[in-house]
């Protein structure tokens, strides 16, 4: 069980489903909930699998898996922190969930989440819309991979990463350019933006020699001209 001291302490408890309820629900759902840290690399759910478990996402990047017909794999989503992971009501994981970096989940047993809801209609009713913000988010992405060009998808992903970095981030100077790890490979951007290796390698490369950013290393960027990024991510 998790004690209303150990939530006082919760980084993303603001943005993630338990901002918003009141004492009554937060204890209801403190009941049954359990912090779970995963590594780098394993896998929370296996699409397929019997649906065991919710959670809130309190640190780190999960990745939703999907397999083609074929036996590829294909990411079809990205999870932050503050993110609801599962799908109460479903008997069966859709997705593969993975952790791309090491993560800490909040974890409630779906049948007991399922009727923590049940008793709390108004819990119910934020989660229903946090699952329609994320589906219109997840229209958007569609969008975002029929229309834009592969300048514009790589310059907004960035954009996006950067906004996500939050104070995972660092500047050397207050103001100053934001740096930050990428959470995924160039070959998985390229998956989710539905480009080739090799073109997301010319596009980071293109940006770099305008100086719109900055490749320290490793998967490091440093967002060097934020304005000049954000020109570059508007479809024309």
């Amino acid at each position: 069980m998790l004690s209303r001291d150990i939530c006082a302490d919760c980084a993303v408890r603001d943005q993630a489903l338990c901002g918003s309820l009141d004492d009554e629900e937060l204890v209801a759902l403190n009941s049954i909930g359990q912090r779970r840290r995963v590594p780098r690399g394993s896998t929370v759910v296996w699409a397929g699998d019997e649906s065991v478990i919710c959670a809130n996402l309190l640190s780190g990047v999960l990745k939703l898996v999907a397999s083609t017909a074929d036996g590829r794999e294909q990411i079809v989503g990205l999870l932050y922190a503050a993110d609801f992971v599962g799908h109460p009501y479903a008997d069966q994981a859709d997705f593969t969930v993975t952790a791309l970096t090491d993560a800490e989940l909040c974890v409630f047993p779906r049948l007991a989440f399922e009727r923590v809801l049940e008793d709390h209609a108004r819990m119910e009713h934020l989660l229903l819309q946090r699952t329609l913000r994320a589906l219109n988010e997840a229209r958007g992405r569609m969008l975002t991979l029929a229309r834009k060009s592969a300048e514009e998808k790589i310059a907004g992903f960035l954009l996006d990463m950067a906004s996500r970095a939050g104070t995972t981030g660092c500047r050397a100077t207050p103001g100053g350019p934001l740096t930050f790890d990428l959470p995924l490979t160039r070959g998985q951007i390229a998956d989710v933006l539905g480009l080739t290796i090799e073109t997301v390698s010319r596009q980071m490369t293109k940006l770099k020699i305008a100086g719109v950013i900055a490749l320290p290393g490793g998967r490091g960027i440093t967002i060097a001209d934020q304005g000049a990024l954000e020109q570059r991510a508007q479809a024309a």
